[in-house]
């Protein structure tokens, strides 16, 4: 069996003074997607950002093989994982091209595949990030993440206040992506996470409650209904269940 690319034990975080995260534990499998789940205000971004060093954190996290918790957030970037922020957190004042160089490493290898999934930034690429539509600034941030021949990418809610088919597209993109680089998603989104997910792991109150295949969770009302405050028959297009 392929070892995780993530390995989380113990992960616990605050931020100014209030813990977030409990002590969270889980594996990423080296191939495939995993949603991390969970109603509002349980940890999932905060698990993101403790992984990555951007606030403040302990327990042990471990990337293809070696401990990073006691590296920079820099450095771990460096290291091979990807991450596209909640809200997507474009450059504002610098054009597409701009936004696009700026994350670029040894002169971005996987610059093709992105202008192949999102042919749409070619054509803007030096309209200013910050006139671009929430859909088009989801892109770019998608984009710099995928440029790069990362290892691992944290994505953190990509369809969030998206359009029914600008969701489509993302998740057409994310699913590309996930051909070639394990994915660790944050999304509220249920048939998003049904379409892209293969494993699950469910926060609750900063703590890991649930992990296993997603098909197995989604399919089980009781347990959606339970950890996610929602029924599966109430998930339609845009369902928020984080």
């Amino acid at each position: 069996m392929t070892a995780p690319i993530l390995r989380v034990e113990g992960l616990g975080a605050r931020i100014a003074g209030q813990q977030v995260v409990e002590s969270v534990t889980f594996e990423v499998p080296a191939r495939g997607v995993t949603a991390l789940l969970g109603r509002n205000g349980v940890g999932k971004t905060s698990t993101l950002k403790g992984i990555l060093g951007l606030i403040e954190r302990w327990g042990a996290v471990e990337f293809n093989g070696e401990r990073i918790d006691n590296l920079a957030t820099h450095r771990i970037i460096q290291s091979g994982i990807g991450y596209v922020p909640e809200d997507r957190e474009v450059f504002a004042s610098l054009s597409v091209a701009e936004n696009m160089r700026l994350a670029e490493r040894n002169g971005g290898p996987n610059r093709e595949l992105v202008d192949e999934l999102f042919p749409e930034l070619l054509a803007r690429a030096g309209q200013l990030a910050g006139t671009l539509s929430g859909g088009q600034q989801q892109m770019v941030s998608l984009a710099r993440a995928l440029v790069n021949d990362n290892t691992l990418l944290l994505i953190d809610e990509p369809t969030k206040g998206l359009a029914p088919l600008i969701v489509l597209d993302v998740t057409t993109a994310l699913g590309r992506a996930a051909e070639a680089v394990p994915i660790l998603l944050v999304e509220q989104n249920l048939q998003v996470v049904r379409a892209l997910a293969d494993t699950v792991v469910v926060l609750e109150s900063g703590l890991v409650v649930f992990t296993g295949p997603a098909n197995e969770f989604l399919d089980n009302e009781e347990l959606t209904t339970e950890l996610l405050g929602v029924h599966l028959t109430d998930v339609g297009a845009t369902g928020d269940n984080a």
